[in-house]
């Protein structure tokens, strides 16, 4: 290959990770407002608007998903739909050169396709890496949900109301539900209604347990109905639903085993077991 072009292909490299990492790093950090109810922070999500420009070249229903996924991920720092859209292209570009310094080497079709297939897979990198962090998010936030209202059952029996139990668990609770419960007793102290709150909270998250519970607790308030029978249904429920999704994980295992064993283990174990016999009749017909 050229000297010319490794040289090349080096710096396009260099400069569009140097660029991809001041763009994720560069901005300034979210914003962390204090709530007074609850002794604790949580990081603002209010939506940002791309660009001007950006939006009259990307299509409006695609901000809509990417704006999504990063509610869903709880808004990283660093991550805004403006980033993310400028760091496709140069992604795009540390793909492309890599992939013509590849095929430079030994142009051919297979080469080609993997380099047309980089490319592709840079383009869509930023896009999986904010689906992955939403749904590992997600899964976080479902699986703490049985316990925190475990707790919050606990206060509310105890004498504390409603919002002081959920204050008293997003404070002492680490993780994603903790922080969707300060931002809800967030959006309370701002005066925002106790319903219009609790719907946002559901509109943050993709879990059905959450979105049913804060359904509930919307007819509770709005019925008037023990918030306690509320939150210790909800409880047995939900740590039911845990009981029975780890059940059929658990009944799935067998299943995803058995590729790996008929086309990895049992290959090998064959190879290892007929190898003697296999050299020892050859031996025989040999002589």
């Amino acid at each position: 290959m050229p000297f010319y072009l490794a040289v090349l292909a080096a710096v396009a490299v260099a400069s569009g990770f140097g660029a991809l990492i001041g763009i994720l790093i560069g901005g300034r950090s979210p914003q962390r407002v204090a709530v007074g109810d609850a002794g604790a922070d949580v990081i603002a999500d209010a939506p940002r608007k791309p660009r001007a420009g950006l939006i009259d070249v990307v299509p409006k229903g695609y901000i809509g998903v990417l704006e999504r996924q990063l509610i869903l991920a709880g808004r990283p720092a660093g991550w805004s739909v403006d980033k993310i859209l400028i760091a496709k292209p140069l992604l795009v570009v540390v793909g492309g050169a890599l992939a013509a310094w590849w095929i430079s080497g030994d142009p051919g079709t297979l080469r080609i396709g993997l380099g047309i297939f980089l490319i592709a897979l840079c383009f869509f990198v930023p896009d999986l890496l904010i689906y992955s962090r939403a749904q590992e998010r997600q899964a976080k936030l479902q699986l703490e949900l049985p316990d925190t209202l475990d707790q919050m059952t606990i206060s509310v029996e105890a004498g504390l109301g409603f919002e002081a139990a959920m204050a008293k668990a997003g404070s002492n609770g680490k993780g994603p539900l903790a922080e969707e419960l300060i931002r809800t007793l967030q959006d309370m102290s701002i005066g925002r209604t106790r319903k219009d709150a609790y719907e946002a909270l559901g509109d943050r998250t993709s879990s059905v347990d959450l979105r049913r519970f804060t359904r509930s607790v919307i007819q509770a308030d709005l019925y008037g109905i023990a918030i306690a029978d509320v939150l210790r249904v909800q409880a047995g429920e939900m740590r039911l639903k845990r009981r029975q999704r780890a059940e059929e994980k658990a009944m799935k295992v067998p299943i995803k085993v058995l590729f790996p064993l008929v086309f990895c283990i049992l290959p090998v174990l064959f190879i290892v077991l007929m190898t003697p016999a296999v050299i020892g009749i050859a031996k025989v017909f040999i002589h």
